[in-house]
């Protein structure tokens, strides 16, 4: 006969075969943030103090360019066995793919009634805030005179530029998110043509950051970039300017780019993770990141903060669909790989 400590081996292996692993603790939340550790460790600690202290968040982050890819991709590898709780992404294309494949969970998100419609998923799986615009930094050493300033994105395709402008490869990022939305508002065979003149004009460099780097230098007179990475080099004393784009009658607007909230379907933890993503979606944690080195841009109407990235007069924003972009992406990024991998970096 089995001894008692035997019998309890036994029983405790065989959990572990039925179920894989032994369940996290239910006080947990997981949650895989593509915003960097710098801004969301701290609203994150504040939670488990102001809130609840019986919820701890776990956060997993990744680095790099490439960082929401890498943690959509680790949510894709686990969409059997979910290990994410909730998904913090620092844009939104990739996050509106997983709402696509049916791996979020639905929320009633605690947001206004003037919540912008592209700021919320159609079927309530996700919810945008604190957003990232698209801007042009400008090297005023190289562009003393303001009238000079390049006013548009489509500028990036303008033979006056070749050389002289600069934009990250629209592979990842917001920059990726950017070119899907072009593919829907200027149509396909347009978008195609308009990235083809683009990457025989632009010098196409690995990341938002390194434009804004490259411009600040004076390696080139402008380029696209965000708010973020702009204001950095701003803030930082360099001979740059930031503008906001098509602003002028008859042009689209500025494209801004929230962060995205959304819960995994199926999440180990989905009451701790609704508990947190209702304290995140506040406006007091868009008046935090506002308030930071990225000086994010807040939607909701609540918040108090004003980030000094922002013009004086008011940014008129691009009215866009995320959706239908998305639906766009699968088509479109093996075109983009062949089109921006074909032309050499600075």
């Amino acid at each position: 006969m089995l001894s008692r400590r035997a019998f309890w081996g036994c029983c405790i292996f065989s959990a572990v075969m039925v179920f894989g692993c032994v369940p996290k603790p239910a006080g947990e939340v997981v949650v895989y943030s593509a915003l960097d550790r710098e801004f969301a460790a701290p609203i994150l600690s504040a939670f488990h103090r102001e809130t609840d202290k019986q919820i701890t968040p776990v956060p997993k982050y990744d680095v790099e360019s490439t960082k929401t890819i890498g943690l959509v991709n680790r949510i894709l590898a686990e969409q059997e066995a979910p290990v994410c709780d909730l998904f913090w992404n620092n844009e939104i294309l990739h996050t509106v793919r997983l709402q696509k494949k049916g791996l979020l969970q639905p929320h009633d998100w605690k947001v206004g009634s003037d919540w912008p419609p592209s700021m919320q998923a159609s079927d309530k799986t996700w919810c945008g805030f604190a957003a990232r615009g698209r801007v042009l930094i400008v090297n005023t050493d190289l562009l003393p005179d303001e009238s000079e300033w390049p006013n548009s994105v489509s500028e990036l395709a303008d033979p006056k530029w070749k050389d002289r402008c600069a934009i990250a490869r629209p592979l990842f990022g917001t920059t990726a998110t950017h070119a899907a939305i072009l593919d829907v508002s200027m149509g396909t065979e347009a978008a195609a043509e308009f990235f083809k003149k683009v990457a025989a004009n632009a010098y196409v460099l690995s990341g938002n950051k390194q434009v804004a780097l490259g411009v600040a230098g004076g390696q080139m007179a402008w380029g696209l970039t965000d708010t973020d990475d702009a204001i950095i080099e701003r803030d930082a004393g360099m001979p740059v300017a930031i503008v906001f784009p098509d602003q002028q009658p008859g042009q689209p607007g500025a494209l801004r780019i929230p962060n995205t909230l959304a819960i995994l379907k199926n999440a180990p933890h989905p009451v701790a993770a609704a508990k947190l993503a209702d304290y995140l979606m506040q406006a007091k944690t868009e008046d935090r990141l506002a308030m930071g080195l990225s000086a994010q841009i807040p939607v909701s109407k609540e918040a108090e903060v004003r980030p000094h990235v922002l013009p004086d007069r008011p940014v008129r924003w691009m009215e866009v669909d995320f959706e239908s972009a998305a639906d766009r992406w699968e088509g479109l990024a093996p075109q983009l790989e062949v089109i921006f991998t074909s032309v050499d970096e600075l």
